[in-house]
Parts: C-alpha cells; structure tokens; sequence
C-alpha cells in the first residue's frame, strides 16, 4: 500500500470512528431515562445544624417540585432526577472522598455543594478538576471573585466578606449619624474561614464608616462557655455588639447574653440568626435581634416559598441562604434544559452567562457572582426582615435600640 493511499485509509477509519462514537452518544441520550445527581452533606459533626436547615431540606425540596412536574426536560423528554447522598461528616477530608465517589464509582450527572465556607473551598478543586459545575451557595469569602476566575464551572451566591461587612458597617455609620448609636463595636469571630475573613473585613469596614472597635476577640470553633466573651464586650461600653458566629455559638450567644442582662442597642450575631429554630427558642426574645442575610419577606413568590417549604418539609426555610439555595436549583434546572443535554461544560458555562426566573426574581450572575446580596437581617414582630444594603428592593428600616430581651 502507498503512502497516500494508507492516508486516506486512516482518514476513512478515523472518520468512522468519530461517526461511530457521535452514535454511541445520540443512542446513550436517548436511552437516558433519569438524571442523577449526587450530594454529600453534613447530616453530623458540628456543620450538621446548618446543613439541616439551609441545604438539605431545599435539594429534597427542589426534587420533589421537578418530579411532581415530570422531570427535567432534556431534549424532547423529560427525566426524574434520582438522588445519590453522602454524610461528609463536617468533615473537608470526607467531603472531598465523597466527591471523588459520586464521580467516578456512582457516575452522577450533577453534583450539588456542600453546606459552609470551608468545605466548599475544600471541595472546588476537585468539582473543576472533574467538570462538575460548583453551585457554591453558602460560601462567604473574598476569595470569590478569584476562585471564579480560576475555576470556570463555579459560581458564588451570599456574596464576598467585604460585601457583608461594608453592609454592616454602612448601617451602623449611619445609625451614628443620626445619634441613635455611639461609634464604638464589640466584636467576636469564630476561627474558622467565614468568621476570620468576615473579622478581617469587618475591622476594615467599620474604619472606613467611622467606627471605633473597642473589643476584638476570635474564639474557636465549638466554644460552649461565651460568657468570658460577652463579659468583655459589656467592659468595652460599646454600643454594638457583633458576632461572626456559626449556629451553635449564635444560640449560645444569645443565650448567655440574656442570662448575662446584657441588651446592647444593636445585638448583631451571625449565621442562625436567620434560622427559625432562632425564633422558636427565643420567642419574643428574638425581638430586635439582627444577624447576618435578611429577605424581602414582603414579596410574592417568597410568601409562596415559604408555604410549599413549610408543607412538604415540615419547618420553614432560613430566611437567608434557603431561599438563595432553591433559587440556584431552579437555575441549574433551566440551564440543563437551555443546554439540552449534560454536558456540564455548557451547563456551567450557560449558569454563569444566563438570565433565569426563580423565586428571588432575576438571577443574572456578573463574573460568576450573585451580586444583590442582603447583610443585614432584623427579627421585627415574628419576621427576619432585611434591613442593608438599603438601596436592594424590600429592605426596612431598623428598630434601634434593640428591645429589652423578653
């Protein structure tokens, strides 16, 4: 055989080969007949009680709604989306093994993020390495808009620690201006990711706004007795207290600080504020109690959502990230069916280009990144209102000084 004829010999069987394999996929689309999408989430270890109350109940809910529906449209049809899930245990090493598993062992079309800042960081170099598209929603970090770049199938929801704090500190500056508060915070923070970059954010915030941090202290992560803490804050006189806490230690929180008497004119404390379980346990003690995120709970579809929330898990949503959670489902789902097939690539690429319609109105993310994003929630008579940045549709005015605690 000549040269050129074993040329076009190999032209003719690498043609069929790719014609072979352009078969395998239409065949394999086509007999398709659901669409998995895998989870590890933090069902124990110290993450368990946010994981419990902000992720997990909207996936089940999400997958109830698409089912009840028919599915998700691919094509000319529609799929049932099955679930395969994973306990990571708050645990970033485990969560990064489950990743691992849901990829390679169980073959998931879609995989879902992780509840908290630290094991979505932890889990984004393998969801990039592997194609997955990373829904990262209950991630706070400045480090966002640079993993944005760097990771092109992820895309970030709360918003950075600098957006929270430059609400909070824009707030309490004006509240000092109009001399309903001094100019000095008392400030604690977890040592964990989300309360260092919040602190570190937080101090730089409340310079620029004009504010004096008279009291500065990072605790660690699982701290039972705050009472030291909130002793020193009362030493300071500071007129706001702030907490970049976690749910146990907002509770605790709280707690102490109703044992200790201490009722500053702004009580601000951090994720699980937002929680009903917050008000469940505090009652009208929750009164004037501000915290980290906030909703427009005046809105339509969130009334909505809260009702179908309610009905088909039993507790009401946290009225920050549950909302944002079921909000980057439904734009998951409708960039799939935009895509019309998985491939994760246009899915991800679809995510961060697209305009979708969800319950938090139009989602149109910039450089991979929710930019509306709420820092400041208010409890007012049975409702976590939103308070800052003031210029976002729904926000209300605060109710300073915080009541006495009830």
């Amino acid at each position: 055989m000549t040269s050129t004829n074993r040329r076009q010999v190999l032209r003719i069987a690498g043609a069929a080969a790719i014609a072979a394999g352009f078969a395998v996929s239409a065949a394999q689309a086509q007999s398709q007949d659901k669409i998995r999408i895998g989870y590890a989430i933090s069902k124990t270890g110290p993450y368990a009680g946010g994981a419990g109350i902000t992720t997990l109940p909207n996936y089940q809910l999400w997958v109830k709604d698409v089912n009840a529906a028919g599915g998700i449209k691919l094509g000319d049809k529609r799929l049932p989306v099955e679930i395969v899930e994973y306990d990571d245990r708050s645990s970033s090493e485990e969560a990064v093994k489950a990743i691992e598993r849901l990829a390679n062992q169980d073959k998931v079309d879609f995989i879902l993020s992780p509840w908290g800042t630290g094991l979505n960081l932890a889990v984004g170099p393998t969801l990039n390495r592997l194609g997955y598209p990373h829904l990262a929603v209950t991630s706070v970090t400045d480090k966002a808009p640079e993993l944005a770049k760097r990771w092109a199938n992820a895309t970030f929801w709360l918003g950075t620690s600098a957006q929270i704090s430059n609400a909070l500190a824009e707030l309490l500056g004006k509240l000092k201006s109009e001399g309903k508060i001094g100019g000095t915070v008392a400030m604690v923070s977890v040592a964990d990711q989300f309360g260092i970059e919040l602190a570190a954010a937080g101090r730089e915030a409340f310079k620029k706004a004009g504010l004096t941090v008279a009291y500065d202290k990072t605790y660690p992560m699982g701290s039972q007795d705050l009472q030291p803490l909130l002793k020193d804050a009362i030493a300071s006189n500071a007129d706001a207290f702030v907490a970049f806490s976690y749910p146990p230690d907002t509770i605790g929180l709280t707690e102490q600080a109703q044992l200790l008497k201490y009722n500053p004119k702004i009580f601000y404390v951090g994720v699980g504020t937002a929680f009903p379980l917050f008000k469940g346990k505090f009652g009208a003690g929750s009164d004037g109690v501000m915290g980290i995120g906030g909703w427009n709970a005046d809105a339509p579809a969130l009334k909505d959502y809260l009702a179908r929330h309610k009905a088909a898990t039993g507790q009401e949503p946290d009225r920050w990230a549950s909302p944002i959670t079921y909000a980057s489902l439904q734009v998951l789902q409708q960039a799939i069916e935009k895509v019309g097939k998985v491939d994760r690539a246009a899915i991800a690429k679809e995510i961060r280009e697209g305009t979708f319609d969800t319950i938090i109105g139009k989602v149109k993310l910039k450089d991979g990144l929710l930019q509306e994003v709420w820092g400041v929630g208010q409890w007012q008579n049975g409702e976590f209102y939103a308070l800052a940045p003031a210029s976002l549709p729904g926000a209300r005015a605060a109710v300073v000084p915080k009541p006495e605690w009830k």
